[in-house]
């Protein structure tokens, strides 16, 4: 068995292990995992992550968790050109630097703004605290601000003039809020111009593929009572 990626085009991580992939023409079997169905909490699934969450990697009899494991794994394994994740040592820290910052920081700030602006209330059902979701998306403009700042600077990319990982994660957080209405890119032209170049970088066509599904979440119909329980409690912490 050839190489099996487990991914769902909701989940951020996914998308970024999937445009990486295509891009870089790296064959692999696709293997849907429906995360509101809560088919990642199925023993199935966990035969392959035990931590029951996506993105997951099967090659042969090997299996990887965690997105950014991923990325680096394929990365190594099928010799990508250097830009993706350079063999400079100060290059590559500074990939590295925006990954380790983009967990607690950029990503998490996206996807409770995409939860509580219009999952919970669309999907869910559930309505959200006024004052939760203008802490949410305060500090979600705290880290668009720091992204510009810290980050991108005045250079093309987010860790130099080349395309790297760090800009598919960044660009796949980004698109979370995006889907909710969030007017990430509008009033800030710098970040604008940057996801610009970052999907002539990808192709349109393979970067509007990729988020396809994201930008579809608004017209799902709201949640069964089964599924909103299958869900709660892993949500919930969205709500805090």
């Amino acid at each position: 068995m050839g190489l099996e990626l487990y991914l769902d085009l909701l989940s951020q991580p996914c998308r970024a292990v999937y445009i990486f992939a295509k891009k870089n023409g790296i064959p692999f079997e696709l293997r849907p995992v429906e995360l509101l169905k809560g088919q990642h909490h199925s023993d199935a699934f966990a035969q392959v992550n035990p931590l029951r969450k996506v993105p997951a990697l099967k090659d042969g009899d090997f299996t990887l968790a965690e997105s950014v494991a991923i990325l680096l794994y394929l990365s190594r394994k099928y010799e990508v050109p250097d830009h993706w994740y350079p063999q400079d040592l100060q290059a590559r820290a500074r990939v590295d630097e925006y990954l380790a910052w983009q967990h607690t920081a950029l990503r998490s700030s996206c996807t409770r703004a995409m939860w509580q602006k219009m999952m919970f209330p669309v999907f869910l059902g559930e309505q959200v605290p006024p004052e939760t979701l203008a802490s949410t998306l305060a500090e979600l403009d705290r880290c668009l601000q720091l992204l510009e700042d810290k980050f991108l600077k005045d250079q093309d990319f987010v860790a130099g003039p080349h395309i790297s990982v760090a800009d598919l994660v960044a660009i796949t957080e980004l698109m979370h809020p995006v889907s909710a209405g969030c007017q990430v890119f509008k009033s800030r032209p710098k970040l604008a111009a940057w996801r610009q170049r970052v999907e002539a970088e990808v192709g349109k066509d393979l970067f509007q593929e990729a988020h396809a599904a994201v930008m579809k979440v608004k017209d799902l119909p709201p949640a069964d009572p089964a599924t909103k329980e299958k869900l709660k409690p892993s949500v919930q912490v969205l709500l805090q």
